[in-house]
């Protein structure tokens, strides 16, 4: 895990001009914020740091610890945002670590938490990366370049079967198993432009016509199974519940079905403390809440902002605010949408 503060020496630094990060929902993400005790704000995927800016904009009683697993975007996060001086400390980690940057940056307690999920447009943008499936690149799909697993070793080490689940539950791919059987018989595969050819060739005719280009949900898949990406994310969000204030708020934008599904549960589990009783009677196993919905419906963009930013189509926010430990006196939760 590396710590830096708002300049860095990295070598991506020649990356970082080619680094440009449209935060989504950005107006919604502000307001989140507005009512949190003074103090620091985790962003824990900082990314080009479009989310941190106008927070740090909007609020001079908040700081941001930003951490990423991406280099590159650490690199042009810290530049951009230089101008905020001590106001800003970056580490080098994925968000599961959250609790050791804060330990490392001697941040007691959080006065909100924020993730934004899924692959940012500068990652997919460059070839080299090998996350597009609109480039020719080595199977790379790594968001931390000094991990050691990429896609080469999923594509080319998963079994059949083990292709096969991750296509399904990590793309929602119908057609999982036929694409794991062609990427088994083209073995070895070295590049993107090879696999997308092998999924494509996989799909049927007729469903290659809709619902965008049909690897899509494979690259997908892949970059999640890569990079662990809804394997660390409860963990974490119940570190960054846990971390924060009475008062602090944690938002979570997701894109991807599986990571709504994550968010809403643990919410949920924070919201209700697990309680078993029925609906409606009083709880009587002991069970606690330590956060309460700001919304019970998650927000979506509008679709002004869709049309200038393709990657908040999908993009879904939910907010939970820290309340103090609060026994339950009756379980009136309804489910979530």
């Amino acid at each position: 895990m590396d710590t830096t503060n708002a300049t860095s020496d990295d070598p991506t630094n020649a990356r970082v001009t080619g680094f440009h990060h449209l935060p989504v929902m950005a107006h919604h993400i502000v307001a989140v914020f507005a009512s949190v005790p003074a103090g620091v704000v985790l962003d824990a995927t900082l990314g080009g740091g479009g989310h941190a800016e106008l927070i740090l904009e909007t609020y001079p009683h908040l700081s941001i610890l930003g951490i990423d697993r991406d280099l590159s975007a650490l690199a042009a996060a810290t530049q951009r945002l230089a101008r905020f001086g001590d106001r800003l400390q970056t580490v080098h980690c994925r968000f599961d670590h959250l609790v050791t940057a804060m330990t490392n940056t001697h941040v007691a307690t959080l006065s909100g938490a924020l993730f934004d999920l899924g692959v940012s447009s500068p990652q997919l943008d460059h070839a080299a990366r090998g996350f597009s499936y609109r480039h020719d690149a080595p199977l790379d799909m790594r968001m931390d370049s000094t991990e050691p697993w990429s896609a080469a070793d999923v594509i080319n080490g998963f079994s059949e079967q083990e292709l096969a689940r991750v296509l399904s539950e990590f793309g929602d791919e119908r057609f999982a198993p036929r694409i794991a059987r062609a990427i088994i018989a083209h073995r070895p595969i070295e590049s993107t432009a090879e696999l997308a050819e092998i999924v494509v060739s996989a799909i049927p005719a007729a469903a290659r016509r809709k619902g965008g280009h049909p690897a899509k949900r494979s690259f997908q898949a892949i970059r999640i199974a890569v990079n662990h990406e809804l394997e660390i994310l409860p963990g974490a969000i119940d570190a960054a519940i846990g971390a924060t204030a009475v008062g602090g708020r944690i938002a979570v934008l997701s894109y991807h079905s599986g990571e709504d599904r994550i968010v809403k549960d643990r919410f949920r589990s924070a919201e209700t403390g697990d309680c078993t009783c029925p609906a409606g009677f009083p709880c009587v196993c002991g069970a606690v809440r330590t956060v309460r919905l700001v919304r019970r419906m998650p927000r979506t963009p509008s679709d002004v902002e869709v049309a200038e930013n393709r990657r908040a189509a999908s993009a879904r926010l939910r907010v939970v605010e820290k309340i103090a430990v609060e026994k339950i006196a009756v379980d009136k939760t309804a489910g979530q949408g």
